[in-house]
């Protein structure tokens, strides 16, 4: 943890000292903004298992603040429809831990559906909400792995440092090497070689935090880093289909540099369904 934290503040005073002619930069913005991310993420790390639960509230109480400001309708009862569903959510992954890798995926398809009938705004929120309780329950799974808690929690710390390293490392790579863009109408700015880079850095990042913290062996962390990377890519991409379709560039302003909570977090909202279903079925192969 401490050395992340020293990788930031070098990183800060590099880019202060690189945009020291423009103060309000969105470079600036976007290393400060970490600041803010960082301790959210320590404290309920630190205050494991209960922080994985008061993220995971802060989150979607954040994500529905965001997604009211576009539905056309009444808005508190798309705010009470939320309410219930990530209550279901929750008390489904407290009380029946199986059921939502097998009721919600259907429940998902079943609106996912009936947005691709109806074409409405209003579905595609409560579609996009769906999906966010869905990835953010598995936080609160990881933590109930048939696996020793200390494993558990060094699990999530390799989940939170390998998602947020994967996106910075892409976005980096892709201002400074990007040519060659992948899906231009949905998010310009996503390149092939920023999606390369991402992949480099999440397998050196795997490698070394998982073989320090003794968690796999060295194909299993190169796998996984594969499979992290990809998967944080394609969160990004289908929550930036969401804005392409909403007509937005960010679904809020609440994160200098960064745009709203579901900006910031779509990558985890695919990468910890993926990491848990990973461990859950091969953690005797490996672990």
């Amino acid at each position: 943890m401490a050395v992340l934290y020293l990788l930031l503040g070098a990183s800060s005073v590099a880019v202060a000292y690189k945009t020291r002619s423009s103060p309000i930069s969105q470079l600036r913005q976007q290393v400060y903004a970490w600041w803010i991310i960082f301790p959210v993420v320590s404290l309920s790390i630190f205050i494991y298992p209960y922080g994985c639960l008061a993220l995971i509230l802060l989150i979607s109480c954040l994500a529905i603040r965001e997604l009211v400001r576009y539905h056309k309708g009444p808005r508190p009862l798309f705010c009470a429809i939320c309410l219930v569903l990530l209550g279901l959510v929750l008390a489904l992954t407290y009380y029946q831990p199986r059921s939502v890798s097998l009721l919600l995926p259907l429940l998902i398809i079943a609106q996912l559906a009936y947005f691709s009938l109806r074409r409405e705004s209003n579905q595609l929120l409560l579609l996009l909400f769906l999906l966010s309780c869905f990835g953010l329950s598995f936080l609160i799974q990881l933590t109930h792995l048939p696996l020793p808690a200390d494993t558990n929690l060094a699990w999530l710390f390799y989940l939170f440092t390998l998602t947020a390293l994967n996106d910075i490392a892409q976005f980096v790579s892709g201002k400074c090497l990007g040519t060659k863009q992948i899906a231009k109408r949905i998010s310009p700015n996503k390149t092939w070689q920023g999606l390369a880079g991402g992949v480099v850095i999440s397998i050196l990042v795997s490698v070394t935090l998982g073989s320090f913290l003794q968690l796999a062996t060295l194909p299993y962390l190169c796998l996984l880093a594969l499979l992290l990377s990809l998967g944080g890519f394609a969160g990004d991409l289908l929550f930036s289909a969401g804005k392409r379709f909403l007509h937005i560039k960010d679904y809020s302003q609440l994160i200098p540099g960064h745009g709203g909570i579901l900006d910031r977090v779509d990558s985890l909202i695919v990468t910890a369904p993926l990491l848990y279903q990973v461990i859950y079925f091969s953690h005797d192969g490996f672990i």
